[in-house]
């Protein structure tokens, strides 16, 4: 079996826990935030639909149409890049980003939202992945830490993103244990 192919059941697995747990809680304890500084599990399922749709996938898009778009360049991944490929995994440590307009999710509207994101990701992956065979390693797209990442890479990162925020997702999960879960 393929990397991608390997990639794309651990991520269709994880997708699965994800939408296995949303229906555990309510939408308000979905809403709720530990801090005023920290995401809901609503927010946090937010940023991972987005950053998987919007960012990691538009990239392995961008990187298959490497002749026509002007962002795809021949750069090399970063010293961090070449760590978290190596591993096959993002450090368990925990990456605080201050909030702001532009990287803070929304607050979902509804739990429906949350699996219909999910689920669209899961088939644009599974869209995707037949693809990446033939695509380019040379064309890459800048990430912002971790350099040039050619379409499978960028590919990859979305398993790799979605299971680092499992952590994230089991201490979001105890601080609503004092909640009644479902």
């Amino acid at each position: 079996m393929s990397i991608t192919k390997e990639a794309l059941q651990r991520f269709e697995e994880t997708a699965a826990h994800y939408i296995h747990e949303l229906d555990k809680f309510s939408l308000e304890q979905l809403k709720q935030k530990p801090s005023d500084n920290e995401w809901s599990i609503g927010q946090m399922v937010q940023h991972l639909i987005s950053s998987a749709l919007y960012m990691q996938l538009r990239n392995v898009d961008q990187c298959l149409m490497a002749s026509q778009d002007p962002s795809v360049s021949r750069e090399e991944k970063t010293v961090d890049g070449g760590a978290v490929f190596a591993q096959g995994s993002f450090p368990p440590i925990r990456i605080h980003v201050p909030p702001s307009a532009q990287y803070t999710p929304e607050q979902p509207e509804s739990k429906e939202q949350l699996i219909q994101g999910l689920h669209t990701v899961i088939q644009r992956m599974q869209e995707i992945e037949p693809t990446l065979d033939k695509a380019s390693k040379q064309n890459t797209v800048s990430h912002p830490r971790f350099g040039g990442l050619c379409a499978e890479e960028w590919f990859l990162l979305v398993e790799m993103h979605y299971r680092h925020h499992l952590l994230q997702l089991g201490r979001l999960k105890e601080g609503i244990s004092s909640y009644e879960i479902r």
